[in-house]
């Protein structure tokens, strides 16, 4: 079970000023939980953070497992305290979520790798 868990509402897919992010958020409100990636758009290092930016470090992801219900991603464990000691974030992706194919494929492509095959 992971430490942490986003019910996603919707995804996203932004190219902006350079970087590729890609994001699950449980809503548009501030204290709404979320997860973000983000990538140079050229490639190099991915910079993963949950539900604030102090909570966040670059190349913290140590894999991802696939469910039927989204995803989990395991952290790093020397990274974990950049998580709040978290180890695992879980990303529900529910029927009605928003934008959740085209987000999934751009996360696939961006942690090519540790995307499970």
């Amino acid at each position: 079970m992971a430490d942490i868990t986003v019910k996603a509402a919707y995804g996203s897919v932004v190219e902006d000023e350079g970087f590729l992010f890609v994001g699950f958020a449980e809503g548009e409100e501030e204290d709404e939980g979320y997860v973000l990636f983000r990538q140079p758009l050229g490639g190099g290092p991915v910079w993963f953070e949950v539900n604030d930016e102090a909570f966040g470090a670059e190349n913290a992801v140590a894999g991802v497992t696939l469910g039927p219900k989204g995803f989990e991603v395991a952290l790093r464990p020397e990274l974990a305290a950049a998580f709040g000691f978290a180890t695992s974030v879980a990303v529900k992706i529910g029927p009605g979520c928003e934008d959740a194919a085209p987000a999934l494929e751009a996360l696939r492509d961006m942690l090519g790798g540790l995307w499970p095959t």
